[in-house]
């Protein structure tokens, strides 16, 4: 694509970016899937929906590709997070995360893991849709990490459902990893022709009381 089209593409995103800097406080927890789906237009992105819609209360686990990951799960359904605390930091997407109420998790510490189960498991109850990217990382192409099961118990304490969505991207440009950083994925995301982030929702796993939180994990591995 022409670098042209790429400039006017970020700064459109610019745009959309400071007009969220007021619009995020007074529209509160709408302005996150309206921004969000604001930034993907802005970089060309067709979004695609596909599957059931997942009700709220539901535990949905992706597997993960890109930062764009975040702000297409937020597009489509009112949605809290678990992320890791480094998202908090990073332009757009941070403030899009916090403001939907995410669960930030740091990785070197562990000990801290049974309190982020808990604070799902609480979210799940009240009604609150979470997502997760089991894998705990971003992966390229048909290359996926296994489902680590931990947050699955709190599908199972809460008793909600668990909703597996398989996120695909039309070119592995879109994909987030090794050294990357997040403004040079940003610039060659705003330089691609016609990418398309389909969404694909699977029919939910329903936990009996008690289920093996590794068994949950691996099921809905397998439906990805």
């Amino acid at each position: 694509m022409r670098t042209g089209t790429a400039l006017v593409r970020l700064s459109a995103l610019f745009g959309v970016l400071l007009g969220a800097l007021i619009l995020v406080p007074l529209l509160r927890r709408g302005a996150a899937r309206m921004i969000s789906r604001g930034i993907l237009a802005a970089l060309g992105v067709e979004l695609v929906w596909r599957g059931p819609a997942p009700r709220p209360g539901s535990l949905l686990v992706a597997n993960h590709v890109s930062w764009l990951d975040v702000v297409a799960l937020l597009a489509v359904t009112p949605v809290r997070l678990v992320a890791k605390h480094d998202v908090r930091g990073w332009p757009a997407v941070g403030v899009l995360a916090t403001r939907a109420g995410s669960i930030f998790v740091d990785r070197t510490r562990p000990k801290r893991l049974p309190a982020l189960v808990a604070e799902v498991a609480a979210a799940l109850r009240a009604g609150r849709s979470v997502a997760v990217f089991p894998e705990g990382t971003t992966f390229c192409g048909a290359e996926r990490g296994r489902f680590r099961p931990a947050v699955f118990q709190a599908a199972v304490d809460a008793g909600a459902p668990v909703v597996p969505i398989a996120i695909r991207y039309g070119s592995a440009e879109a994909s987030f990893v090794g050294d990357d950083t997040l403004w040079s994925s940003v610039r060659r995301v705003a330089g691609l022709r016609g990418l398309t982030v389909t969404l694909i929702g699977s029919p939910a796993l329903r936990p009996e009381p008690g289920a093996d939180r590794r068994v949950l994990a691996r099921a809905a591995y397998i439906s990805i």
